[in-house]
């Protein structure tokens, strides 16, 4: 008989037990990875070609995750009474969004109608572009694709930019129509949009209602007759791709891996071949879509290994896995590193709290690869860290995530691009932040990131659009129509898009725009440097790199912002925009102000005059040595621009 006791249990189990002397409690397991597996597994038998390793990949809300629900639920593969939507998210943040934010693998059991049990690994991915970095590394571990598209809304950015990413990745790719049972549904356009604007074939594209449950069967046939099985030798030696990691408590790093060559066994010594480290494995495992212990992976197979691994700098995602003695000669090409394209300070509110940011953001960016960071100080702010990212939301997402998973009260400063700085002197500076921009007489051009950013938007606002990207300094490239949806394709210098471009776009469209965009390379531009001074005092987190044309009325607003924001004091606080050693801009923060001439009743007004020269002598004083406390949300609200 055993009981899963905890520690403060153990009196009172102590003395069951002298009443049942006869019945065997084991009170040493705290965790469910510690109980035996059901089924011991061994890899010779499963078949290799009777594996199938597969992605679902869509634009945002096509219904990516409500899929993956139904593929479990429909092979049994979790009870009905367990079963909840979102299963495969698993973080509070996703389930509240309701997005995907990491990609979550699942094992399912399926017996095919040809009598064969078929075994399916399934990787459900993120649809933001901020997280196209997760969806790319999924695709190099699975050999096919299950493409979703809306059969009400077609064909959008995020469905472009992630089927591309499959078709580079060989896979075999397979269209499924979702929420055919709307009334606004149109299959038949869809499809037409499918083979016009993607170019596949999308004739026998499985039509399906993932949130009944209609159609479900088709996929599965689908994966197991259309998906190619995976390849491999299960007596070479160990070849494993490290998809992914993350820190457990418990177990310390867990490792995804996906087994190329050989098998994966419990008690092996692995190496790291990048980063040159051995660990004993103590754990091999799959998750359905819990973690489950079996005893060894084959070739083909997906699943995870733990082997106390305590450095996270040692499970790099893309490296290759072998064992210590008789491995691999040479490691897998791995992934191509991530580009962050926006960078943003993160500090402690408390100084004394950076060694438990230092921690949180190591473990953080060991589950997260497309998450880099180094450390920075601030005059102001103290230590803490310069981080990159791939957009506003990815920047978002990291930030609170930090605060709710590790508790730790952060102050973000403003985010930024990389500009690339061409000196007198011919070299070549990279600068993150613009407070560390050198002196002007030094740089020959300023260089500002461009990207090319595809739009598909109903024709009825095309107009808006347009006006937006024109107001944003774009360069219009495309425009086509596949039906009443028109795509456009702008070259915009990012830094005018990494603020609220989205939410503009959003808001000019009703919601019914979608966006995605790849970096385009480095242009010179007339680009100066706008401080922003509180009280004679330069606030560095509000700096910002701007055109020179757009300079002056864009100071105008962030100083009247600022007004808004910033608390009244008890002396005058003057907000000024400066390029250099000019001021383009000025709002004054009147005084919270005492009548100090309240009980000064009748006589000379000489009497009266003297006590407010007081007061006036001592807001001056004040204002000399006295702090503004600038609030947390003055940073960012800030920097918008509202048109």
């Amino acid at each position: 008989m055993v009981f899963p006791v905890d520690a403060y249990r153990r009196r009172a189990v102590a003395a069951w037990l002298l009443k049942h002397p006869r019945c065997f409690i084991d009170v040493t397991r705290s965790h469910p990875l510690d109980a035996p597996p059901a089924q011991p597994h061994n890899p010779l038998m499963i078949k290799i070609e009777n594996i199938r390793n597969f992605s679902i990949v869509a634009h945002i809300d096509h219904g990516k995750s409500t899929l993956a629900d139904r593929l479990i639920q429909s092979t049994g593969t979790v009870a009905d009474r367990d079963m909840e939507e979102q299963l495969l998210d698993s973080m509070d943040i996703e389930r509240e969004r309701g997005i995907t934010i990491k990609a979550n693998t699942v094992r399912i059991e399926y017996p095919a109608n040809d009598g064969e049990t078929y075994i399916l690994n399934l990787i459900d991915t993120p649809g933001h572009v901020d997280f196209a970095y997760e969806v790319s590394r999924s695709m190099q571990a699975v050999e096919g694709s299950l493409l979703v598209v809306d059969a009400s809304q077609g064909v959008e950015a995020q469905t472009l930019a992630n089927v591309y990413q499959a078709i580079e990745a060989d896979h075999e790719i397979v269209p499924v129509l979702n929420k055919i049972d709307l009334p606004a549904a149109e299959p038949e356009r869809v499809c037409e949009q499918i083979e016009d604007v993607i170019g596949i074939d999308a004739s026998d594209a499985i039509h399906i209602s993932a949130k009944s449950g209609l159609g479900i069967p088709d996929v599965l046939e689908a994966i197991v007759t259309r998906l190619p099985a995976p390849k491999g030798n299960p007596d070479a030696p160990l070849k494993a791709l490290l998809v992914d990691s993350w820190y457990d408590a418990y177990l310390g790093v867990v490792v995804l891996v996906r087994i190329m060559d050989g098998t994966l066994k419990k008690g092996q010594r692995i190496t790291m071949m990048k980063a040159k480290a051995t660990y004993p494995v103590d754990r091999v495992g799959v998750f359905r879509p819990g973690m489950e212990q079996v005893e060894t992976l084959g070739p083909g197979e997906i699943g995870f290994l733990t082997a106390s691994i305590k450095q996270v700098r040692d499970t790099k995602v893309g490296d290759t896995i072998t064992t210590e003695k008789g491995g691999a000669s040479e490691a897998m090409p791995g992934y191509q590193p991530s580009v962050p394209v926006v960078f943003c300070g993160i500090f402690p509110v408390d100084a004394a709290e950076f060694e438990d940011l230092r921690a949180a953001v190591d473990k953080l960016a060991l589950n997260d690869a497309s998450f880099s960071h180094e450390v920075e100080t601030s005059a102001a702010l103290g230590f803490g860290f310069r981080c990159g990212f791939l957009g506003l939301l990815h920047l978002e997402i990291i930030t609170e995530r930090l605060e709710r998973e590790y508790g730790v009260d952060l102050i973000t400063t403003a985010p930024s691009v990389v500009y690339h700085l061409q000196m007198r002197d011919g070299s070549m500076m990279e600068m993150h932040n613009p407070a560390d921009m050198p002196d002007v007489m030094k740089i020959e051009a300023v260089e500002e990131p461009w990207i090319k950013a595809t739009i598909l938007v109903p024709d009825e606002f095309l107009g808006d659009i347009l006006k937006l990207c024109q107001e944003r300094r774009g360069i219009q490239l495309d425009l086509t129509y596949a039906g009443t949806r028109a795509m456009v394709v702008y070259r915009l210098p990012l830094n005018e898009v990494v603020f609220d471009f989205y939410d503009r776009l959003k808001s000019v469209t009703r919601g019914y725009a979608s966006f995605d965009y790849q970096m385009d390379g480095y242009e010179a531009g007339n680009l100066v440097k706008m401080s922003v001074l509180v009280n004679d005092e330069p606030v560095d987190a509000l700096s910002t790199i701007v055109h020179r044309d757009k300079a002056e009325p864009r100071g105008r607003v962030m100083c009247e912002k600022l007004k808004e924001l910033i608390p009244q004091h008890m002396f005058k606080v003057p907000i000024q925009a400066a390029i250099g050693g000019r001021i383009i801009a000025r709002e004054t923060i009147s005084a919270l102000r005492k009548d100090v001439t309240a009980k000064c009743y009748g006589g000379d007004v000489s009497r009266k005059r003297k006590l407010l020269d007081k007061q006036k002598a001592g807001k001056k004083k004040m204002r000399q040595f006295g702090k503004v406390d600038i609030p947390q949300e003055a940073f960012i609200n800030a920097l918008k621009m509202d048109g």
